[in-house]
């Protein structure tokens, strides 16, 4: 309801200035706000990944304490029981390095082997090796010689080494934190001394089995501890400036050194077992080992705490990554881990207390006699583990005959050690990291130690994360720059409005200084129209197209509901490759519109793609390089250009000089079609892949289909399991190998890169290059990505939407395009798998034969749905297997028939008609099979068992997918067009593979090119159910007829020139236009032509007679000739306002020029300048201590201008006079209320203000050099391209032959696969088949066995595997999409508005957080 009045408020304003005060407000324009919901999940995720992080490392350390003391040779089990619990410690120790051992190896397998340094692998083996010793020595010999309550304790000293190399390198950047490690070194120490003095104390007073050999254990447990804190050698040094560069060394080659290490580690464990175990305890008996029926009880004991404490450490490693990559290092991290210790002793009190009655007949009034009771118990009957644990904690002093007190100095002894190791490790509470920080960046070393976890996890953290860095330098670079460019052909108004909305909402997320805000990045939107001019037949000009004005009208449409005034800055500029328009965004952003003529250059995506890029990587990256080369532009035009903050001066150029400060790795390019919808969530989150993982090129979102209609729902569901199974197993084993070009991301150096972007600009010559280059220029990059050895990522987060085909044609053509070229790609990318591999590092072998399985699965589609449409035959018809086989085969052979003897509409319009009748057998077969499995009483067949986990499957991962759940209903539809999908479509396909048209979003709004035919009398397009019909009625023998029809005899349209002859009628529509106005356009255009002469007269200032001054107003914003001497005292003034008030020439422009400028300049009206003036003042005065004289200005100005324009129009554009008038009685009233409310240091603002709305569009001239530029770039890669005749023969020659090769592969591929199964069914089940055994649900066997062929269960157990793959794949990435969420939502942008500060005469350049640096005014 308050969004309601709100509206209605802005309305009621505009109503009293204007009768059309009605506008469009898309969706998603409204602020954006932080959802409750998001961050109550946050905070529970946080707490419950803390939970984890404690619950893990308290049952590993629980665990590991328990089998210690089950392996005393002082606890009352047998040496059988004793020496089994002994191997268990053993698999605990070897358990993490085994793990590290086989991710290493597979690492070094398929991830490339790197020659290491033996000399620097030589010292960390040896240290590894005395780590594992310590290790070994004291969880295998010490710790069986304590009490539980000492083990506990002296885990603590591992942190003594790392202590010392603190206090040695001083990594501490204030003095005063040096007592940290200090007093870590202090209490750790002291925990020690009181060890001694404990086990001095318990020997004295004859503790029970405490012999003086306790001392050379306490001696052998200090010496482990020490060798143990080794471990971690590297995290202080790495700290350290000075070592890093020593340390770099080792990352190349660090897998394989893991691989050496893990080996040496799990020898010397071995090694330090059985030489004290074996010759000096002489402990071992190897037949005790043959465990007997009457030994499962310990068998289940002892397997159990093994698997508990290797299966919990392992996952309190995991959750520790994730609590970092959450951005909740204390909460779910350090705190947890820190809290470990004290929590194993509660929990173990509680136990003990609550669990003591079960000890029967050790009740007694002291400890000792409690202590002695022990002894007499039936450790049969007692619980084992409680029993241990309690006569373990009797050989402390507390069970001495003479003194208890000493049991305190154990206490003490506990709470130093803990003490120690908190202070040791105080660096990982102040820890700062990144979103998703990459797990080598948090952690030192991939190994854990199973043993101490807790200590392991906070000192293996590094004490400095590393960040990106400047190589020049060496400064911490977090700013990026991203490039939005977006590809447009032939969108309509509504797609349009999406692709300006999200660029405008981006701007509003990034610009708005008046919030809190962590996301530091610069961008522009550059906006590439193809096909954008047309000739005017009349007077054969060059002009802009409907799509442009189109596009003019929703750029002014979104500025208005963005900011409630008109565009402030517009330049427009003719360009060598057509022309230009920039605006300035609300928030100081720029948006640069390329209009192209394909006269002039290249139409088409790619080559938009290699014009941007060119642009933006080639030029920019250029002059940024060359500064004297950045322009000095003598007319900076600074801009007003913040909503709700500061106020920002943004010269033309200033993003160009921003590029400066940031290299090529951290320039982004997000990639974009005209009709892409996104939200700045999803930008952000591919950011950081790259940000993240320098080898990342390119990374993708989520792309959502929109639209309505059969066709979209099937696209809905074929999107999102293409997205949910196939993108995820790609990303999961290997590398995405196609990021659509609709939103994707690409790195700047990536691009760059060799055989990248000089490649892209290949010119198709020979067949194959035409399908692999053009048809799918998006597939083709990342290819190109791929083979250089980038990798390319799918953030499932990161959401688009995108309209999809809603008529049958099109998405048959769209297909079309992308079948072949998807083949070709991906052959090309196994092709050179040997060589990507090597050069490749997230593509491995097995990797290249994953995508071979996939690519084979995919050729044997059509025989796949064939044989499954015999299936339908049979349970439907109950015919025999054999007949069945013939019958399904029979409509594909006659659709090949069709496809090679029509035309394109014609195949189009019968596949339209069979996938129809193929969606009603389908439906059939669908309750077929699901009646068969009701009467053969059990869905335990392959058939039965492959849909009932077809259908699991779909369901688990739709119910994991929330937001999407709703793409499962599709999932019926989807079931029903496969026939249609990936057999009809697959034909069509290939037989038209030498079609290389684009086939979609053609359109009639181009100039004029003759029909071929155009005596056409009837065009009609008719819709039957979901496809086209189109109905062409053309003029041969029935002259009487078409005299009739037309009323006009038939020689003027065979006299009439190419260039006259109307637009409908000379450009053939290949696809049916989304659009009505596009029709009633060319309607008028050939209705209308006088006033279309008329209009241009106007346009160009031609008619004398006419009082409009459009023409005098045009030369107002290109000369500005009007001072500001009349009205300004301020001896700076000239120096504040814009340069522009100088004399200058008029620039020489094109045609097009005018029409365009004449929208924008009705910003020059009373009602829009009413509007604009208001704004221009709240943003110039917009603190909280102006908001008086603010409003009191912007009443008085409003007074001002309704009683100057009282006579003129609500729609009339001034003329030069009235604006001198109005500027000049603006600026004395201004003063005047300046000078009342002693504000007069906001003079100069307020004339500025003043000036911004009274300065109409620019039309500028191209800097020289860029022109340069463009020209170069024209001539080599972007001239359009005139193909001879010849070549034209020759290119379709070759295209059919390719066509023609491909078909015949496909079509024996699968005829062999449809024999091989027909002969099987021929032959007999009897014969050759494999038996299944029938069982019921309920498990039972029925008696009966199933023959199955056996083609048929391995092609079923292939596609099966390959499912549950790709469904694994995918809850991984689940996962780690969820940690991303997560972490972005604990540091999105802060909504809520953050302290104004008052910053007088300050202007800010650009964004404080982005830019780092502010000028004032006396600076300019």
């Amino acid at each position: 309801m308050e969004d309601l009045k709100y509206r209605g408020k802005k309305r009621e304003g505009r109503h009293r200035d204007t009768w059309d005060p009605f506008q469009l407000n898309p969706i998603g324009a409204e602020k954006e706000s932080k959802r409750r919901c998001f961050q109550l999940a946050q905070y529970l995720v946080a707490v419950i990944v803390g939970l984890a992080v404690l619950t893990t490392a308290v049952v590993a350390k629980g665990s590991l304490l328990v089998l210690s003391t089950l392996s005393s040779p002082d606890s009352m089990r047998s040496r059988k029981e004793q020496q089994f619990y002994m191997l268990m410690l053993v698999f605990c120790l070897v358990c993490p390095n085994f793990l590290v051992f086989l991710k290493s190896l597979w690492r070094c397998t398929f991830n490339g082997f790197v020659q290491p340094n033996m000399k620097t692998m030589s010292l960390i083996c040896l240290i590894e090796c005395l780590v594992s010793f310590g290790t070994s020595v004291l969880v295998l010999v010490v710790m069986p010689k304590f009490d539980v309550l000492t083990n506990l304790f002296i885990s603590g000293g591992v942190c003594i080494a790392s202590a010392i190399l603190q206090i040695i390198y001083r990594l501490q950047r204030d003095t005063w934190k040096l007592v940290f490690p200090v007093c870590s070194l202090i209490l750790t120490s002291f925990g020690y001394c009181l060890l001694v003095m404990d086990h001095y104390v318990r020997i004295s007073s004859f503790v029970v089995n405490q012999e003086n050999d306790r001392y050379l254990y306490v001696g052998i447990g200090v010496l482990a501890s020490f060798l143990i804190s080794c471990c971690w050698w590297e995290n202080p040094l790495q700290a350290t400036n000075r070592m890093q560069d020593t340390l770099k060394e080792l990352v190349g080659f660090r897998d394989f050194v893991f691989t050496i290490s893990s080996i040496l580690r799990i020898v010397v464990i071995a090694v330090v077992y059985m030489v004290y175990h074996v010759l000096i305890e002489k402990s071992i008996t190897w037949s005790n080992f043959n465990l007997q029926n009457d030994d499962w009880q310990l068998l289940q004991i002892g397997l159990g705490l093994f698997f508990l404490q290797a299966f919990c450490s392992a996952a309190c490693h995991w959750f520790g990554v994730v609590a970092c990559k959450i951005h909740a290092v204390r909460m779910s991290f350090a705190l947890p881990l820190s809290c470990t210790g004290p929590t194993v002793l509660i929990v173990g009190l509680i136990v003990f207390i609550t669990r003591a009655q079960n000890l029967e007949g050790t009740r007694g009034d002291t400890v000792i006699e409690f202590c002695t009771g022990l002894d007499h118990l039936n450790k049969n009957t007692t619980v084992l583990i409680l029993l241990e644990i309690t006569r373990s904690i009797c050989r402390t002093s507390l069970n001495s005959h003479y003194f208890q007190w000493p049991f305190g100095m154990l206490a003490l002894e506990g709470l130093c050690m803990w003490a120690g190791f908190v202070t040791c490790t105080y660096y990982v509470w102040k820890i700062k990291v990144q979103r998703i920080e990459r797990t080598s960046q948090l952690f030192v070393r991939r190994l854990y130690e199973s043993a101490f976890i807790d200590l392991s996890l906070l000192l293996n953290t590094k004490m400095k994360v590393p960040r990106a860095r400047n190589q020049e330098s060496n400064d911490e670079m977090q700013n990026c720059v991203i490039y939005l460019c977006a590809t447009m052909w032939h969108e309509t108004y509504d797609e349009m409005l999406k692709i300006l909305t999200s660029m405008f909402r981006l701007d509003r997320y990034r610009g708005d200084s008046n919030q809190t805000h962590k996301d530091c990045f610069d961008f522009e939107c550059h906006i590439y129209v193809d096909d954008a001019f047309m000739t005017e037949k009349d007077t054969g000009k060059r002009l802009v197209n409907s799509y442009v004005n189109d596009l003019v009208q929703v750029v002014i449409e979104v500025y208005r509901v963005f900011t409630n005034k008109e565009p402030d800055d517009v330049s427009i500029t003719d360009m060598p490759y057509g022309g230009r328009l920039m605006f300035v965004l609300p928030e100081g952003n720029m948006l640069y519109i390329h209009l192209k003529d394909k006269s002039l250059i290249r139409n088409k995506k790619r080559w938009s793609q290699i014009m941007y890029m060119y642009y933006l990587l080639g030029w920019k990256g250029y002059i940024v390089k060359n500064p004297q080369k950045i322009p000095n532009m003598n007319n900076p035009r600074a801009s007003l250009i913040s909503m709700d903050g500061e106020i920002f001066l943004l010269p033309q150029e200033t993003s160009d000089n921003k590029r400066k400060f940031i290299s090529d790795e951290n320039t982004y390019i997000l990639a974009l079609d005209g009709d892409t919808d996104f939200q700045p969530k999803a930008v952000i989150l591919l950011v950081d892949r790259l940000r993240m993982y320098e080898n990342v090129g390119a990374a993708c979102g989520r792309i959502h289909p929109t639209g309505m209609g059969p066709m979209v729902w099937y696209q809905k569901f074929e999107y999102a399991v293409g997205h949910w199974l196939q993108k995820t197993a790609e990303h999961v084993f290997g590398s995405v190998l196609c990021s659509p070009g609709c939103f994707s991301l690409f790195r700047g150096s990536a691009l760059m890169d060799d055989n990248v972007l000089k490649r892209y600009t290949t010119t198709a010559s020979r067949a194959q290059e035409y399908v692999q280059y053009d048809q799918g220029e998006d597939r083709w990059l990342c290819t190109l990505l791929l083979q250089q050895g980038w990798r390319v990522e799918y953030n499932a987060a990161s959401d688009a939407y995108t309209n999809s085909p809603q008529e049958f044609k099109e998405f048959y053509n769209q297909r079309r395009r992308w079948g072949p070229s998807t083949l070709a790609n991906t052959l090309d990318l196994l092709h050179s798998g040997p060589e990507t591999v090597k050069r490749n590092s997230s593509i491995s072998r097995l990797y290249i034969f994953y995508q071979m399985f996939t690519v084979g699965s995919s050729i044997l589609g059509p025989a796949s749905v064939t044989l499954m449409i015999a299936g339908a035959f049979q349970f439907v018809f109950k015919l025999t297997g054999t007949l069945s086989i013939i019958i399904a085969s029979i409509p594909p052979v006659f659709y090949i028939i069709i496809c090679f003897m029509t035309k394109s509409n014609t195949q189009i319009t019968i596949a339209a008609i069979m996938s129809v009748l193929y969606a009603f057998l389908m439906t059939a077969s669908f309750f077929s099979i699901i009646g068969d499995m009701v009467i053969q009483g059990t869905f335990l067949t392959p058939t039965g068992l492959f849909l009932v986990a077809m259908t699991i499957m779909y369901l688990v991962t739709a119910i994991l997918h929330p937001e999407e759940f709703g793409m499962i209903i599709y999932g019926l539809m989807y079931f029903i067009c496969i026939p249609s999908g990936y057999l009809l479509l697959t034909i069509y396909s290939l037989v038209n593979m030498h079609n290389v048209s684009w086939g979609t979003r053609e359109s009639n709004k181009v100039d004029g090119e003759a029909k071929k035919k155009h005596n056409m009398l009837c065009d009609r397009n008719c819709k039957l159910c979901c496809w086209d019909m189109k109905i062409q009625i053309t003029q041969e023998t029935e002259n009487l007829i078409i005299q009739q029809i037309t009323g006009q005899p038939q020689a003027p349209l065979l006299t009439t020139s190419i260039n006259e002859i109307p637009l409908q009628v000379t450009s053939k529509p290949e696809a049916q236009t989304k659009d009505d106005t596009k029709r009633h356009e060319v309607v008028e255009e050939v209705k209308k032509p006088a006033a279309n002469k008329a209009k241009e007269k106007s346009a160009y200032g031609s008619d004398v007679a006419s009082t409009s001054s459009y023409d005098s107003v045009g030369k107002k914003s290109l000369t500005l000739t009007t001072s500001d001497g009349e009205y300004d005292h301020d001896e700076d003034d000239d120096d504040f306002m814009m340069n522009d008030l100088e004399e200058t020439k008029e620039v020489p422009v094109g045609a097009w020029v005018e029409p365009v400028k004449e929208e924008f300049l009705k910003k020059l009206t009373y009602a829009n300048m009413k509007r604009n003036l208001q704004e221009q003042i709240r943003y110039a005065l917009r603190n909280k201590d102006q908001d008086d004289v603010c409003e009191d200005l912007v009443l008085m100005l409003t007074d001002t201008l309704n009683s100057e324009l009282s006579v003129v129009g609500p729609e009339d554009i001034l003329t030069d006079i009235q604006l001198e008038e109005l500027r000049y009685a603006l600026a004395k009233q201004a003063r005047q209320t300046l000078k009342t409310a002693k504000m007069m240091k906001l003079e100069k603002r307020v004339k500025r203000a003043i000036e911004k709305t009274l300065t109409a569009p620019q039309v500028q001239k191209l800097e020289e050099g860029e022109h340069d530029f463009w020209d170069k770039l024209l001539d080599r890669y972007l001239k359009p391209i005139v193909d001879t005749k010849a070549h034209q023969d020759e290119v379709t020659r070759e295209l059919k032959s390719l066509r023609n090769k491909g078909v015949f592969l496909y079509f024996i591929i699968n005829v062999l696969w449809v024999v091989a199964t027909f002969f099987l069914q021929a032959i007999g089940n009897d014969v050759i088949s494999i038996k299944i055994p029938k069982y019921f649900p309920n498990g039972t066997d029925t008696g009966d066995v199933l023959k199955v062929e056996p083609l048929s269960l391995m092609f079923l157990l292939s596609f099966a595997i390959l499912l549950l793959i790709q469904f694994l794949a995918m809850l991984y990435h689940r996962i780690y999409t969820l940690i991303h969420v997560v972490s972005y939502r604990s540091t999105e942008k802060d909504y809520r508005e953050k302290e104004e500060e008052d910053d007088e005469e300050g202007f800010v350049l650009e964004n404080q957080i982005t830019s780092g640096f502010v000028f004032n005014n006396d600076d300019q």
